[in-house]
Order: C-alpha cells, then sequence, then structure tokens
C-alpha cells in the first residue's frame, strides 16, 4: 500500500474574535492565537470576513497578513467589498463561501451552479491578483465540475451534513454522507481540482476523513475553539495534528490521542 501525504491543517481563529468582540477590546488576539496554532502545528490560518463584522474585522485580516508566516486563507463573499479587501490584503487564498446574515455560521456549500455567471468575474480577478481560489461546495459531481470550468485551483468540500449525522447517532446517513464525500473527492481530484475538507469536524470525524486519499487539507475552528477551553489551543491543535496522521495511516493505529470530549472514543 502506498504511504499517503500529511493532510494539512488549517485552523480557523474566527471565534478568538467572537469571544473578543463580546466584550469589546483588543483580547483575545486573534493574531496571538494564529500564532500559537502554528507553533502547535497549523500549516495555515483561515478567518472569514463576513458582512456584518460578527466577529473577524478587517483590521484583522491586514493584522494577520502581516503577523503570521504560514499560508492566510481568507474565507470571504462573493461581493465588491470584499473582493476590494482581498486586492488589498493579498492573502496566500480566498475561498468563496455562500453567506446569509441570518445565519449563526454558514450552512452549506456556494451555488455554483445556478450562480457561476455571478462567480466567475471574482474567481477571474482572484487569479489575476495571484491568490489560490477555493470554492466551499457540496461534494457532488456537478458543482465540483461547474468549480473546475469556472477556473477554481482547490474546492473544499461541505462536510457539516456527514459531522452532524455523526454526532446525532444517524449510522446509516452517516456512512451514505461519507461515502459521498469519499466520491466527491475523488470526482474533483480527477478534474484536477486540489481537494479540502471543512464544516463540523472533530477528531474522530478528522481522522476518519484523513483515510480518504484526495484530501490534502482540512480547515477547522469551532471544534478546535471550544477544546481550547478545557485542554489549551496548542493541546487541541497538536490532539487534531494526531488524528488527522493516525487516520492518514502515519502514525500507528494504537497511538492514544490522550484525553477525548465526553462521547467521542
Amino acid at each position: 500500500m502506498q504511504k499517503l501525504d500529511r493532510i494539512r491543517l488549517g485552523v480557523n481563529i474566527d471565534h478568538v474574535a467572537t469571544v473578543r468582540n463580546a466584550r469589546g477590546g483588543s483580547r483575545p488576539d486573534p493574531v496571538r492565537a494564529a500564532l500559537l496554532a502554528i507553533a502547535a502545528g497549523a500549516d495555515g490560518i483561515t478567518a472569514h470576513l463576513r458582512e456584518d463584522r460578527r466577529h473577524i474585522r478587517d483590521e484583522d485580516m491586514a493584522a494577520l497578513k502581516s503577523g503570521i508566516a504560514k499560508p492566510l486563507n481568507y474565507e470571504m463573499a462573493a461581493t465588491a467589498e470584499m473582493l476590494a479587501i482581498a486586492s488589498r490584503i493579498r492573502p496566500h487564498a480566498c475561498c468563496l463561501v455562500p453567506e446569509k446574515r441570518e445565519e449563526r455560521t454558514t450552512e452549506g456549500g456556494l451555488d455554483v451552479v445556478g450562480g457561476h455567471n455571478h462567480l466567475r468575474p471574482y474567481i477571474a480577478e482572484l487569479k489575476a491578483l495571484g491568490i489560490r481560489v477555493s470554492l466551499f461546495i457540496e461534494p457532488d459531481r456537478a458543482p465540483i465540475e461547474m468549480s473546475r470550468d469556472l477556473g477554481a485551483d482547490i474546492v473544499e468540500l461541505h462536510t457539516g451534513t456527514w459531522c452532524h449525522a455523526v454526532e446525532a447517532g444517524q449510522a446509516e446517513k452517516a456512512e451514505a454522507e461519507f461515502r459521498r464525500l469519499a466520491d466527491g473527492a475523488a470526482i474533483a481530484h480527477a478534474a484536477g481540482l486540489e481537494v479540502h475538507a471543512g464544516h463540523g469536524l472533530d477528531f474522530d470525524t478528522a481522522e476518519k476523513l484523513a483515510s480518504v486519499p484526495e484530501f490534502v487539507e482540512f480547515n477547522i475552528g469551532h471544534f478546535l475553539m471550544g477544546e481550547a477551553i478545557f485542554v489549551g489551543l496548542a493541546q487541541a491543535i497538536a490532539t487534531m495534528r494526531l488524528a488527522m496522521d493516525r487516520g492518514r495511516g502515519l502514525v500507528p493505529a494504537h497511538v492514544n490521542l490522550g484525553p477525548r470530549p465526553k462521547g467521542h472514543a
């Protein structure tokens, strides 16, 4: 069996800013969290600048770009305002995501099939700036092939439906959704796209998904920030890194991940 490459871990630091914004002021500092995440094993940092600035703010994006040495992945809606900010900051990558003001978090993949005419100029402009373009989509053939046709470099497959089924104990649905993700990753890889995954991943689901060879990067935030309350951010990231490596077969399956959240093996 061919040894698989290590999966990159992108750590989303949005909710460090959420805590800061709850009281105002400058603490906790998202850049400090990003630097700690990198020291603990993160391969890059992700931040989502939303229209309503509910967590990350414009100045955070600029500070992250200048303050970290690892790649910065800027999650953004396809709007003129966000494109202008990307053109100033010049992150390593931009991931275009759906955004509704009333949602708590991103609820599904971007409609690249229905919205291709809207998305095309944004993708072209970002690529012209030398920014890698990712599209956050459902793991189905139609949006994957449209992403390729639009010129995206990357697709990030939405793992939320699978993770929610796992958490709810819906075994049959979880198995079907895992197969959908694995098949989608294979289709995307065959189409020449780099394949990422994100939304709702925890230690167990990240470990299982790491067994799918086409995935090269996971972007994880909310779960890690929640774990950090109990064990610290560095330990949460180190355990996630180990879970991913164990799922990839890079460390023996018997290696213990250490203390786990209640309800996890």
